[in-house]
């Protein structure tokens, strides 16, 4: 039997991905750049939404040249230890340089060199590994995936600051969601990430979508629009649905195909994202499902509530990923069959 070619992992690029290709090529070939004029990137977006498998397309690509260093970290531990660390491992020049110059012994790194002071300072012990490597004309690339307004976050961004201020060739690609990367923004002393710029990952195009089902089901363009239509462009939908669709026997949508469609949204996606809101995020929530589309006027009617009282809940909203309020006196409903999540929680 032919291996199922939708996958429910996060983070890994499935056979059937749709790639994001007008921001991966923008990043990339400003990364690439002799004069890059950015060295910082963010993609925000909800759960599901493909930030992950789109930074691991950036990275594979800035993979391919010798002359980048692309080095992962966690937003959670000493990233500027943690980067100190892997760049020591990751090219053997990087490793001959320390051994021969810098004493890390401090940080459990390179040799203990008897001659040499231990390095007291690991952001110092940084900015002379850049200067290596910029001697050798490489560059690095640093990703963080989850990124967050952790401690160790707030950090190493600011020293990164200092970094590129000092025209040092390092380069920042974080992905996160939006509030997490909003909080962030906001610390008062990384406001320069304002001038980041930020990708949003947007739903998939529909017209996508149906061409590859229809290609990979063998079933009409009119049916596989239809199951496209269901997914409204949310990346982990279009693998849900792709993968229910070809374990069913027909490649059919049916009653048995959607009930496990939304048990995956929920199980997955859908739980978290609601543990996350107030009570009384929740309880606008629940006028708002009942239609795809909402007039703001008549929402206000049925809830009793004044505009001012709504328009912070209504940002709340919008930056969870769970609203679109892009038409002016609108809010429509952004991610698929979140109607039927929300009603069986009541």
């Amino acid at each position: 039997m032919e291996r199922n070619p939708f996958v429910l992992n996060f983070g890994k690029v499935p056979s059937q991905y749709i790639s994001r290709e007008i921001i991966i090529d923008e990043i990339v070939q400003e990364m690439l750049e002799e004069d890059a004029q950015n060295n910082c990137f963010m993609l925000t977006g909800t759960r599901g939404s493909g930030k992950t498998v789109t930074m691991t397309a950036i990275e594979q690509k800035i993979s391919e040249s010798e002359d980048w260093i692309v080095i992962r970290l966690n937003a959670e531990r000493n990233m500027l230890e943690s980067l100190v660390g892997k760049l020591y491992d990751s090219r053997e020049f990087v490793s001959k340089f320390v051994d021969a110059n810098i004493n890390l012994s401090k940080f459990g790194i390179g040799l203990d060199i008897s001659t040499k002071s231990p390095v007291a300072d690991i952001e110092s012990a940084l900015e002379i590994l850049l200067k290596e490597i910029q001697k050798k004309k490489k560059k690095l690339l640093v990703t963080v995936d989850e990124a967050s307004n952790t401690s160790a976050m707030r950090e190493f961004v600011s020293s990164f600051q200092i970094l590129i201020r000092e025209d040092l060739p390092i380069f920042l690609l974080m992905a996160g969601l939006y509030e997490n990367i909003s909080d962030l923004k906001n610390e008062k002393n990384l406001t320069f990430l304002y001038r980041t710029p930020q990708y949003e990952m947007e739903p998939l195009n529909l017209t996508l979508i149906a061409d590859r089902y229809s290609k990979v089901f063998g079933i009409e363009k009119e049916k596989a629009m239809d199951m496209a239509i269901i997914t409204k462009g949310y990346p982990f939908a279009y693998q849900a649905m792709g993968k229910y669709v070809w374990d069913d026997e027909k490649h059919e949508v049916n009653d048995s195909v959607l009930g496990k469609f939304d048990e995956a949204l929920s199980h997955y996606v859908y739980k978290k994202m609601w543990s996350e809101l107030s009570e009384k995020d929740k309880w606008f929530m629940s006028f708002i499902v009942k239609k795809d589309v909402t007039p703001v006027s008549e929402l206000l009617e049925e809830t009793k509530q004044k505009k001012n009282e709504f328009s912070q809940y209504r940002e709340r909203l919008r930056d969870k990923g769970l609203i679109d309020v892009s038409d002016r006196g609108f809010i429509k409903l952004k991610l698929p069959r979140f109607d039927v999540f929300v009603k069986n929680q009541f």
